[in-house]
């Protein structure tokens, strides 16, 4: 094969030789991502000069036109966006509260079409089915399609990946590679060796560069940048192998960003676009030094001359700072309450003693379903692998994801989680930001975390973009340093708050010298003899607020009692669905 490349004359008559091998893998020699016919030539290996193996070497795409689509590729459309679901309430969207703060901050957009986004990007909205923007989207485009740094808090699953993506990618169509990079090329610095991203993201976890990486894919198709990931856990051979191959857009995790550049692999000399995606979850992960030495080093544009975004769930005072210190005369975008849940979220607080979870768990998803995506997290590693085990062996197909499994075997659970296969997925804090996984019905918090803005990322991975959501939290006296925080949450988001655990926040307030819950707390899931008056009995115990009808029931069935009215109201029906008590109280 290489052979009749090697002595094909001109390109057109290599691609045909090329047609007729027909493989895979030799096509990717000479189509990327887009499809786009990659000109070059070989280059003969080997010791000394003689012999060796003989490698294709990419000549320069980035001549020409870059505001210009280049010709379709049907393979490669199919693949991308094949089935695209946005998964995307639109409807639902209208009444959430946007606040955008900072002087001559630009208009909003109601429509894509508002704003000239170029045909390219408006062509891949079309494929992505993007029927409309959404409230981030629709202040965060024109922000910074004006240039203008921006510092936005959004609640989880709102649409923030394409609303610094479609700008972006827009402006580096409309302004090519820019007179840096070609000054760089001039000057021999640009080549195989070394890349000069135009665009910088960072991102905290592999899953969420993951999944970056996969909308830039679509929304760079048929143009002339080529986005990359490089990420930990993975074979940095491999990523380097890609990007040798050119990147104009590059998403990374702060740790093998800074691994690649002490290789001398990646430059940040022309990074034009820097964007900072769950900042607040990668200062959680203890990466500020990292950030800080990509962000402060030398060769990087000072801020005020590269165009920097921030994207965060939260804004407590050490994002503020990183804020100050990065952006420069910035505008704040508050989409929603920051740091608040979505009100998309039915949120449920229930008292279940340790030794009870598994089997208060089995009749949750009894009552969901086998079939509803069902996400629960738990506090350690080895927590998840037991609890998958337990699921397993009770006839649930389930997957697990936290940190010491291999980075191959967590992109197939999480494959399999998506498509359904395994339709309970059992996760540490690893999986509790950024995954963007539209449909999931219920999140369950077997283990409650220990600090609230954990709790509302985890809740967040249900009710995305505008859809409805459950979530579902086991409280018991191991979590009484969040019951305050827990209780203001609820109330924000106008969720039904037990009356147990307003007396219990009550008491952490003032401090009283009697822990845990007094004797005003009989009955219900508050009850101090809850073992003695609810577990495997026909009444009492699960009803909740004193109630003392329905009960347990026998092993694992809700009696009398159990799921009816609430998943009734909630289209979540099931087996439950006529039941004559309302086991949460209401």
């Amino acid at each position: 094969r290489g052979l009749h490349i090697k002595n094909a004359v001109g390109w057109n008559t290599a691609k045909d030789a090329y047609n007729n091998f027909g493989s895979n893998r030799g096509k990717s020699a000479f189509f990327n991502d887009r499809g786009n016919a990659n000109r070059g030539r070989f280059e003969h290996g080997g010791f000394g000069g003689g012999g060796g193996n003989s490698r294709w070497v990419e000549e320069s795409r980035d001549d020409g036109d870059w505001s210009k689509p280049t010709p379709r590729n049907e393979r490669l459309e199919h693949e991308l966006f094949s089935g695209s679901n946005t998964g995307i309430n639109f409807e639902r969207y209208d009444d959430i509260p946007v606040e955008a703060t900072g002087h001559n901050c630009p208009h909003h957009i109601e429509s894509f079409q508002d704003l000239d986004l170029g045909e390219i990007i408006m062509g891949n909205i079309a494929l992505s089915r993007y029927t409309r923007p959404t409230p981030v989207q629709k202040y965060a485009i024109p922000i910074i399609k004006s240039k203008r740094d921006l510092m936005a808090c959004a609640q989880t699953g709102s649409g923030k990946t394409a609303a610094f993506l479609l700008p972006i990618l827009s402006q580096i169509y409309t302004e090519g590679p820019g007179e840096a990079l070609n000054a760089a090329k001039e000057n021999g610095k640009y080549g195989r060796r070394k890349q000069f991203p135009i665009s910088l993201i960072l991102a905290p976890t592999r899953e969420l560069a993951l999944q970056i990486y996969d909308e830039a894919r679509k929304f760079s198709y048929r143009s002339k940048v080529r986005p990359c990931v490089v990420y930990g856990g993975a074979d940095i051979g491999q990523q380097i192998r890609d990007l040798e191959r050119g990147c104009h857009l590059l998403v990374a995790t702060p740790g093998r960003l800074v691994d690649m550049m002490e290789r001398g692999k990646i430059g940040l000399d022309y990074c034009n676009y820097l964007v900072l995606d769950e900042a607040d979850r990668m200062l959680d992960m203890g990466f500020e030094p990292q950030i800080r030495r990509i962000v402060e080093q030398d060769t990087m544009p000072h801020k005020g001359i590269r165009h920097t975004m921030m994207f965060s769930a939260t804004f407590p005072k050490e994002i503020q700072i990183l804020a100050r210190d990065f952006l420069e005369d910035y505008i704040f975008l508050a989409v929603g309450r920051v740091g608040s849940t979505s009100e998309n979220i039915t949120q449920k607080v229930v008292w279940v003693e340790e030794s009870d979870k598994r089997s208060f768990l089995l009749d949750l998803l009894s009552a969901t379903g086998k079939d509803s995506l069902t996400l629960v997290f738990v506090e350690t590693k080895k927590g998840a692998d037991a609890l998958e085990d337990f699921l397993y062996r009770e006839g649930y197909a389930c997957t697990s994801i936290h940190g010491d499994r291999s980075q191959r075997d967590r992109e197939e659970a999480l494959s399999q989680f998506r498509s359904g296969k395994c339709p309970i997925l059992v996760a540490t804090a690893v999986a509790a930001r950024g995954l963007d996984i539209s449909n999931v019905k219920h999140v369950i918090n077997f283990d409650l975390p220990s600090d609230i803005e954990e709790y509302v990322h985890r809740i967040g991975r249900t009710g995305r973009v505008g859809n409805l959501g459950l979530a579902t939290s086991f409280f018991n006296d191991k979590n009484g340093n969040i019951t305050k925080d827990l209780l203001d949450i609820l109330g924000e988001a106008k969720q039904e708050i037990p009356s147990w655990l307003e007396s219990l926040a009550y008491e952490h307030q003032h401090k009283s010298s009697t822990r845990g819950r007094s004797k005003r707390f009989a009955g219900g899931f508050g009850a101090r003899d809850y073992r003695q008056t609810a577990a495997g009995g026909n009444a009492g115990g699960f009803a909740g607020r004193g109630r003392n009808q329905g009960g347990h029931g026998g092993a694992r069935g809700f009696g009398g009692g159990g799921f009816g009215n609430f998943y009734t109201s909630d289209g979540y029906g099931g087996n439950y669905s006529h039941s004559q008590v309302d086991w949460w109280g209401n």
